[in-house]
């Protein structure tokens, strides 16, 4: 840990007494605080005392049944997968841990994942998995027919271990469809006859899987669709042979240290090259899509066949993102066609709604052109847009992240489609449906009395579904609903022992508010005051921000680990608060989302300036001990807060920030802020760290040398702009952690810790009394 720090040259002499006088004050209350259990500590967090315990995921086998992953009765630390009837609540093991142990093996094998053939008689179990980017994508999968009791791992006998990707039954059940290595691979269900699909696969080739950027921004990871009548597959094609590698160092794992590269299109840079082909399952030539322009500048988003084995979908994005073309491709010919256009001024998203009606007739859209993303119901030729959910509203994404369905279920028998929405309150969700052919107004199916967030697994036919409702101090609740009267069924994990355990802490309420942005526009914000609290006395306040497009911070829903930790903090003396500044992914319309285009970091910190300054005029608000911290995302906006304002923040913590704007991937960057080149003076004043020479307060930089994500070299970058500067600020690196910071024994534990000591070094908890403003 590298440091160097001062009180800033405005503190007057009385000020650093003061804080020095609090600070000596902070072991004591963190020893009381041992073994007392009215209070939350990190040992107690980190042992797990507070962890919600969550139901599912499950999977519905019909529209009333569900299977689930659960602990084995006959094999210690084994699972079974067990078969539920929704009606009745009966139980029973469909598949015992004790019939998956592989032949000369001992132990039965560790379900990660699994997905049942169409007829419901053969099993996919994948496990071993590995990262090739940040996801888990590939692994091993074993094949388990539920009737004879036989078991085979998929691949050819001389596969490497952990080498297959994305196996997935054919239509019919009959095969089985995986990338290995880059190429495409279909295998018989019956006899384990292997075709292989594609040869060019290599490092820089791939075939039915995606690049590092396209994973990570567009949310696409298995590359390869089956045709409905099984006899043909649609693949993309990835060509990364002139994207640059970002070279990580790692220092720690051997004698001498070595290189491990990573392609990453960095804002500006070359992409990969896509496109699109479809190949028959018994093999030979790949017919390749003809889909119009540099198939570098542009990305193939998504595809899937479009309700018939003769033609695809494809939604293809401009490099600017601010176009998305809905294209039919003849998978015979390769001709296509744009049926339908989407353009934007700021940028459009991506369509996982896309589900087809009336066997292909008509599909379902999400738009945005009325002001609010909104349903709509398209011909196969584009021509009729019909509007299904009018109203001043946003359609909510259960993830609310981009490149996530907005949709839960569509009821084709009944002619609902069923999705969250919260009209009156941007930090909920509630449950919804909209008839199909637009003729009845939304109904809310959530019951009144139920505040929070609302998610639901919907079974096939929507009468049944998982309904999970909490709130920000209610965990998790998870019960079977009959749909549409909503009516409750069964509870299957209430979390009782945590919330008795959370009934026990000295705490307050939480307190949602609105905060005026300086210009009349009302920001969401959450508070927590100290178990203590004095409305006479000045309390410290911690901001936590994220504040880019990626996700909301001010949600009415079960924080887990990180607000169980600020609620610690809570309780320590400090206020703890949270605000959504404009351009966060709130439900509030199209303007509210899109007011930050071309100016990533500027609006928003102003919001966030804007607030705390606003929250600084409360009578038992320190004015001089304002703080913030953020991780990615939010360590941006934290370093763009602490160096934009540094009369306004005492101190910031950025975890695993972007300093420099130049520095990260194409389709995130160039989404929201357009290309460098074009919008130059933007890229410049969007990067904290061109205000590196304005900071004041205390700064805490941590990074994960191994950040592959967000790359160490930024945070390098900004200790350059500080050292240049002569600003004092303390850092600290994981070697080789990624982002985020959690590989190796005790390293979330250390963060944490480290987080906690510096907010009690730098601006004391515990409150003064407040003297005339």
């Amino acid at each position: 840990m590298s440091h160097a720090f001062a009180f800033p040259a405005r503190q007057s002499a009385s000020r650093v007494t003061a804080i020095l006088a609090l600070a000596s004050l902070v072991p004591l209350a963190a020893g009381r605080a041992q073994g007392d259990p009215t209070r939350l500590t990190l040992d107690r967090l980190g042992r797990g005392e507070f962890e919600a315990q969550t139901y599912g995921p499950i999977r519905w086998t019909s529209g009333t049944t569900y299977t689930i992953l659960e602990p084995s009765a006959s094999s210690k630390d084994a699972l079974d997968i067990v078969l539920y009837d929704a009606p009745s609540g009966k139980r029973s093991v469909l598949v015992s841990a004790s019939r998956l142990v592989p032949k000369g093996q001992s132990a039965p094998i560790d379900i990660e994942d699994f997905d049942w053939s169409p007829a419901g008689s053969q099993l996919l179990i994948y496990t071993n998995s590995k990262k090739i980017w940040r996801q888990n994508t590939r692994g091993d999968y074993w094949l388990a027919d539920t009737a004879t009791g036989s078991l085979r791992k998929l691949g050819s006998p001389d596969a490497k271990p952990s080498t297959l990707m994305f196996a997935t039954f054919s239509p019919d059940g009959r095969s089985v469809a995986y990338v290995r290595e880059h190429n495409l691979y279909v295998e018989g269900v019956a006899d384990g006859r292997i075709t292989q699909l594609t040869t060019d696969g290599s490092p820089t080739v791939v075939n039915g899987t995606f690049d590092w950027v396209y994973e990570e921004e567009l949310n696409l990871r298995n590359g390869f669709r089956w045709s409905p009548d099984g006899r043909r597959i649609a693949y993309w094609q990835l060509n990364m042979d002139s994207v640059r590698s970002f070279d990580l160092i790692n220092d720690t794992d051997s004698l001498y240290s070595f290189v491990v590269p990573v392609q990453y299109p960095k804002a500006g840079t070359t992409n990969s090259a896509g496109r699109i082909g479809v190949v028959s399952v018994t093999g030979g030539p790949t017919r390749w899509l003809d889909i119009q322009g540099d198939p570098r500048t542009q990305y193939l988003a998504r595809m899937q066949w479009a309700a018939s084995p003769r033609e695809v979908v494809i939604e293809r994005l401009n490099r600017l993102q601010n176009t998305n073309d809905v294209i039919l491709a003849d998978v015979e010919t390769g001709q296509s066609r744009t049926i339908l256009t989407e353009r934007d001024s700021a940028w459009t998203e991506v369509v996982d709604d896309l589900r087809w009606l009336d066997g292909g007739k008509s599909f379902l859209w999400m738009s945005e052109r009325d002001g609010w993303r909104h349903l709509y119901r398209v011909s196969r030729d584009g021509k009729s847009v019909r509007l299904l959910t009018p109203g001043a509203f946003d359609l909510i994404s259960p993830q609310a992240a981009f490149g996530e369905p907005y949709v839960h279920a569509v009821d084709t028998t009944g002619k609902w489609a069923y999705f969250s929405a919260s009209p009156d309150n941007a930090t909920q969700r509630y449950l919804y449906r909209a008839s199909l052919d637009g003729k009845k107004k939304p109904e809310r199916l959530t019951p009144t009395g139920q505040a929070g967030s609302h998610d639901y697994d919907i079974a096939p036919g929507a009468q049944w579904a998982l309904h999970t409702w909490s709130a920000f101090d209610r965990p998790p609740q998870y019960e079977l609903v009959r749909l549409p009267r909503h009516e409750r069924v069964r509870v299957v994990e209430d979390n009782a022992e945590l919330v008795s355990r959370l009934g026990a802490l000295t705490q307050r309420p939480v307190e949602f508010f609105k905060v005026d942005a300086g210009d009349g526009t009302k920001l969401d914000g959450w508070m927590l005051r100290p178990a203590d609290f004095d409305s006479t006395k000045r309390y410290p306040v911690l901001f936590h921000v994220y504040g880019e497009p990626a996700a909301q911070t001010v949600l009415d829903q079960w924080p887990g680990f990180t607000g169980l930790w600020h609620l610690m903090l809570a309780q320590q003396g400090y206020i703890v608060a949270s605000v959504d500044n404009r351009g966060t992914p709130a439900p509030r319309g199209r303007a509210w989302r899109k007011s930050i285009y071309r100016q990533i970091g500027v609006l928003a910190s102003a919001d966030q300036a804007a607030a705390a300054k606003a929250l600084a005029q409360r009578p038992y608000v320190d004015p001089s001990r304002i703080g913030i911290w953020g991780w990615s995302g939010g360590g941006s906006m934290t370093l763009n807060a602490m160096l934009r304002y540094p009369d306004v923040y005492r101190l910031g913590m950025a975890v695993a920030p972007v300093p420099d704007l130049h520095l990260y991937d194409t389709i995130y960057q160039e989404r929201y802020m357009g290309l460098p080149a074009d919008n130059t003076e933007a890229y410049r004043q969007g990067s904290p760290i061109t205000f590196a020479p304005q900071l004041k307060g205390d700064l805490l930089v941590v990074h994960g040398s191994g950040d592959d994500n967000v790359h160490y070299q930024g945070t390098e970058r900004l200790i350059n702009a500080l050292v240049a500067a002569n600003k004092p600020f303390t850092m600290m690196t994981y070697p080789n952690r990624t982002h985020c910071i959690c590989e190796g024994p005790g390293t979330t534990r250390h963060l944490f810790s480290l987080l906690e000591r510096y907010l009690h070094e730098h601006m004391p908890a515990g409150a003064t009394v407040a003297a005339s403003r």
